[in-house]
């Protein structure tokens, strides 16, 4: 990864996480990589780093083989994402002093990797959609807890779900904001980006742009 893209703030990298509330579970079954986008919490140690970077946890649909298809204790990839943007060479303030300048891609992710553990305990089941709920419903005039459903209803949807556990063991952050481009162009992107209104994402790499202006451009 280019240096000038790498994020090793790791508070930084789990507020991101804490922010964006899911991850891509990938997998491989034997055959071909396998997918799903599932919530998740990632439950951290007091200090983050020298790998002891805890656990990511979340669940899963009973139905959803990849949870048998998976090796016990297998790798698995968790894929974070923030937002993302087309970003036109046309924005560029050195387009029309060389014309040397092509399209790209801008935009946040991290990657989380390690053990993967799928679980069908209903008491571990019960915790992590408890506080699932909790984030989640937190801040609501009128927030719904798990307690509110009949129990026996509750027990049910717990034997329809299978829990998930990575044990983290890496962590990679990528911040790709046209770091390597002088202020002029950057400037330029922020203005091309503002004026696609229409897309939320490209109103989102703006801001995070806009707020990096005054640091010096990658070498």
């Amino acid at each position: 990864m280019p240096r000038h893209f790498a994020v090793t703030d790791l508070a930084r990298i789990a507020d991101f996480v804490d922010a964006a509330h899911s991850a891509t579970l990938v997998t491989f079954d034997g055959t071909r990589p396998v997918a799903t986008l599932l919530p998740v919490i990632w439950e951290r140690p007091a200090t983050l780093g020298d790998e002891s970077y805890g656990r990511l946890l979340g669940h899963i649909a009973v139905a959803n083989a990849q949870w048998q298809t998976a090796a016990p204790g297998a790798e698995a990839l968790a894929i974070v994402t923030g937002p993302q943007a087309y970003i036109s060479p046309a924005w560029y303030e050195s387009k029309a002093r060389h014309g040397r300048v092509v399209p790209t891609w801008n935009y946040e992710v991290v990657h989380l990797a390690g053990a993967v553990t799928f679980h069908q305990d209903a008491e571990w089941l019960r915790d992590v959609v408890t506080r699932l709920t909790r984030r989640h419903e937190a801040g609501r005039n009128h927030p719904w807890a798990v307690s509110d459903a009949p129990p026996e209803y509750i027990n049910g949807q717990l034997r329809a779900i299978v829990g998930v556990e990575v044990a983290i063991s890496s962590v990679e952050a990528k911040q790709k904001l046209s770091q390597n481009r002088s202020v002029p162009d950057r400037s330029g992107v922020v203005a091309g980006l503002r004026a696609e209104s229409a897309d939320p994402g490209s109103e989102a790499i703006a801001d995070l742009m806009a707020a990096q202006l005054t640091e010096k451009p990658a070498e």
